[in-house]
């Protein structure tokens, strides 16, 4: 049918729309339909006999159907057939028949508007317009050669074919255009300049084909074998080097150089040319190269290093005095320590010398588990308003885990000391050495040496990380570390540090330390509130005695937060309870029967058995040293699990107390015995000694119990018995001298704990540790200090006319 057969334009026609592409005058084609107003416009065009003006959605405005989402010029026709499809849809079969221009609105539902015919212009320069048509004949030909989607039939049809709009037309409808620019060509009335965009778009097309073309030989040159990732990833290389993509890594490494730039002034030349080389080297490498990801971190580990970030606070003793008191009781020695310690930097920092004469600070804080080493490091943290670092040690020994893995390494990454320092954020952090008596040498080398070189306040300042590859100052820095042990530190390492010894807590500084501090801290935790729960004091103190044995407060605060835990459970079961009281009867009930008993003193003095006084890791104890004679000649026996030393220190013992005999220094009881006396042999030589320490499956070990030995076997040869309240230590030598011990607090606080009345002690460390000793201890523990062992035996062995006061008094 023609255009003349329907009304005369322009006239309101029904709008039908489709998204993805333009249509032209000369195709017919089948069109889906499922919008409904789509629908209604193809129904009315059929059952009105009229035509249908279709018109395509502009760019971004696919799916939506109103006049302004829709370009104002598109084609009409007729629709030749209609199905209807099961979903709903519709099919129509439309001819084209020429292009129009939507005039104005006229509907909505459906779309209707006043269309009106394109007539394409007669007149034109020919000797123009058969030029354009010339080259654009040629470049469908260059086209159709390299591309599949150029027909041969359109190439035939443009070669036989004058008329320019048509042809226009039909090689628009073939190529890729995108809907702005089909738009634009398709509403050009000039046909010259139409003629030349189109020209235009083949050109470009026909230059990215080669392009592809070029990149897809480069590609295929490099792959030795065939394998569809590897050129697909070649491929998407050479795209992106065209196209400029590598823009990305470009723009990471003017990130990374202007990052250099502002480090420069805070960094040594060492470093600054270090991290330029490996910036370097970066930049010339392929961004998917394996050594390309090894310096992308090394760089990125770098720049994370706080080079110029420092404590903007200067150093304030009296806040660091009012912090220590605040987080902890008693310490009163170890306190005025760090309080000295850190007067000396204030005064050099307040003289100006700070650069030049104040050097890393390094202090050990030494003493058993539980008793606030790492919390004392917490507090100075707090108060210097510095950041907290803590690098546990223990079981340490890769030295690499402390200076760096070299990066020729498989997931190398820098020391925990520069690790510590990217954490903090900070060149001059707290850094908290946990447990340097536990690092441990292995072939991986010896850590010790590291740390050495870590904690030497002349050598910190050069610090150098394997990782990086050049020196870190660390001198900045304030170095704390902790230890249970001070002996299985090296020497040369201990050394370097400054010892503060924190001993164990006496049972009146628990019970403040738990009433200040682990109750409220327990009852927040537990959400409970003060009025809540009340732990009687005579409860508090059996909770020390009785269920907990240890030097510091740790297992002291997990008992309370168990006894909170009850407590909490309690007050649900009971919404009526106001407030749970916990008194030493109902104790039991809430921390269940006892865990510890102290060391049972004998009631009565016996022969052969003496109070020991002991060190341990957890604090100090009392052992009793038991000594028995055998109607039998033979070499001393020894029982307890004893170490070498122990043993060693028994048989001192034996030889002086023999030496005492020999000299008449000690009387002895000879037995009834006829026959013994025949032999006329010093008592020592006609029986078997056999000493034993109870608590045989606990190792034993250390020369202190030198004097306790001693007293045992003089009070079984002599038959004079022990005062059982009294406990001794000290080292002994072969000519009865009376040596130096370490541990003396733990120790004396171990008899207190434990009831004893009095104390033998060595000379020297009453002269010299007395000052440390709880003033409670000193209170109730009579101290005497003696230097031979005679003197040891005068306090010792009970004589005749004490037994019979001790009889009187029963």
């Amino acid at each position: 049918m023609q255009l003349s057969d329907y009304a005369e334009f322009p006239t309101v026609l029904p709008i039908a729309t489709i998204d993805d592409t333009f249509f032209y005058p000369f195709m017919i084609s089948s069109i889906f339909l499922s919008d409904i107003s789509d629908i209604k416009a193809a129904t009315m065009a059929i059952e009105s006999g009229s035509l249908l003006f279709l018109a395509t959605t502009k760019a971004g405005h696919e799916g939506k159907r109103s006049h302004e989402d829709i370009y104002d010029i598109g084609v009409v026709g007729n629709i030749m057939r209609k199905v209807e499809m099961p979903d709903g849809k519709i099919k129509i079969l439309f001819q084209g028949m020429a292009k129009a221009k939507l005039l104005e609105k006229a509907g909505d539902d459906p779309l209707m508007g006043v269309i009106d015919i394109i007539k394409d212009p007669e007149e034109f320069n020919r000797k123009n317009v058969d030029a354009l048509l010339r080259i654009l004949r040629d470049k469908i030909k260059e086209l159709s050669k390299i591309s599949n989607d150029i027909p041969i039939d359109l190439v035939k049809t443009v070669e036989e074919n004058d008329e320019p709009n048509r042809i226009a037309d039909l090689v628009s409808s073939m190529l890729h255009l995108t809907k702005e620019k089909a738009y634009e060509l398709f509403i050009e009335r000039d046909i010259e300049e139409r003629l030349i965009g189109i020209i235009n778009v083949i050109d470009v097309q026909i230059e990215s084909i080669n392009l592809q073309r070029e990149i897809s030989n480069r590609v295929h040159n490099k792959i030795e074998k065939s394998n569809k990732e590897y050129f697909l990833k070649e491929q998407l290389k050479e795209i992106q080097k065209e196209l400029g993509v590598e823009a990305q890594k470009e723009e990471e490494i003017a990130r990374y150089r202007s990052k250099l730039e502002k480090l420069k002034p805070n960094i040594t030349e060492e470093a600054y040319k270090e991290i330029k080389k490996q910036l370097d080297r970066f930049a010339r490498m392929h961004p998917d190269s394996a050594d390309s990801i090894v310096l992308q971190n090394y760089l990125e580990w770098v720049f994370d290093i706080p080079f110029d970030k420092f404590s903007k606070k200067n150093l304030d003793v009296k806040k660091v005095a009012k912090e220590l008191d605040k987080d902890h009781y008693s310490l009163e020695k170890p306190k005025e320590r760090i309080v000295e310690f850190f007067s000396v930097k204030e005064l050099l920092e307040i003289r100006g010398k700070k650069d030049k004469d104040s050097k890393g600070v390094i202090l050990c804080f030494f003493g058993p588990p539980g008793v606030g080493k790492t919390s004392l490091a917490n507090s100075i943290a707090k108060a210097l308003d510095r950041p907290l670092v803590r690098i546990a040690l223990g079981g340490l020994e890769d030295v690499n885990e402390l200076r760096g893995h070299r990066r020729t390494y498989v997931g190398a990454m820098p020391g925990r000391i520069v690790q510590g320092l990217i954490e903090a954020k900070s060149m001059d952090p707290v850094v908290v050495l946990d447990e340097i008596d536990k690092v441990g040498r292995s072939h991986n080398g010896d850590p010790t040496a590291a740390l050495l070189e870590i904690l030497d306040p002349e050598q910190n300042t050069h610090f150098r990380d394997y990782y990086l590859n050049f020196h870190i100052d660390l001198s900045k820095a304030i170095f704390i570390a902790t230890a249970n042990v001070l002996g299985a530190i090296p020497a040369p390492l201990r050394d370097r540090m400054e010892i503060i010894d924190i001993n164990s807590y006496t049972p009146d500084e628990k019970y403040e330390i738990a009433r200040r501090y682990l109750i409220p801290q327990e009852l927040k935790k537990h959400g409970l509130r003060k009025d809540e729960v009340t732990i009687t004091k005579k409860a508090l103190r059996k909770l020390i005695d009785e269920y907990t044995r240890e030097a510091g407060v740790r297992e002291l605060r997990r008992k309370i937060a168990s006894l909170m835990r009850k407590a909490a459970r309690e007050i649900l079961e009971n919404p009526s309870l106001t407030n749970i009281k916990i008194t030493a009867k109902k104790l039991p009930k809430y921390a269940g029967k006892r865990v510890f008993e102290f060391f049972a003193i004998e009631e009565k003095p016996q022969v052969g058995i003496v109070n020991g006084l002991a060190w341990t890791s957890v604090g100090g104890d009392v052992l009793t040293v038991e000594a028995i004679k055998i109607k039998a000649q033979g070499p001393m026996k020894l029982t307890g699990s004893l170490g070498d030393v122990m043993k060693e220190s028994a048989k001192i013992a034996n030889s002086v107390v023999e030496a005492l005999i020999d000299s008449k220094k000690l009387e002895v009881v000879e037995e009834d015995d006829e026959g013994e006396k025949k032999k006329n042999l010093p008592i020592y030589k006609r029986y078997t000694l056999h000493l034993h320490v109870p608590e045989g499956a606990t190792p034993k070990d250390g020369p202190s119990a030198g004097i306790t030995m001693a007293t045992a076997i003089a009070s079984l040869y002599s038959q004079k018995k022990v005062d059982n309240k009294l406990a001794m230590t000290g080292e002994l030598t072969l000519t009865g001298r009376v040596l130096p011990i370490g541990g003396l607090k733990e120790k004396l606080i171990a008899a207190y704990k434990t009831g004893i009345k009095r104390a033998l002690i060595p000379k020297k460390n009453y002269q010299r540790d007395l000052e440390d000793i709880p003033k409670d201890v000193l209170k109730n523990v009579e101290i005497i200090p003696v230097e031979r062992i005679e003197e040891v035996l005068e306090y010792a062995l009970i004589k005749e006319e004490q037994k019979d006061e001790d009889q009187r008094e029963i």
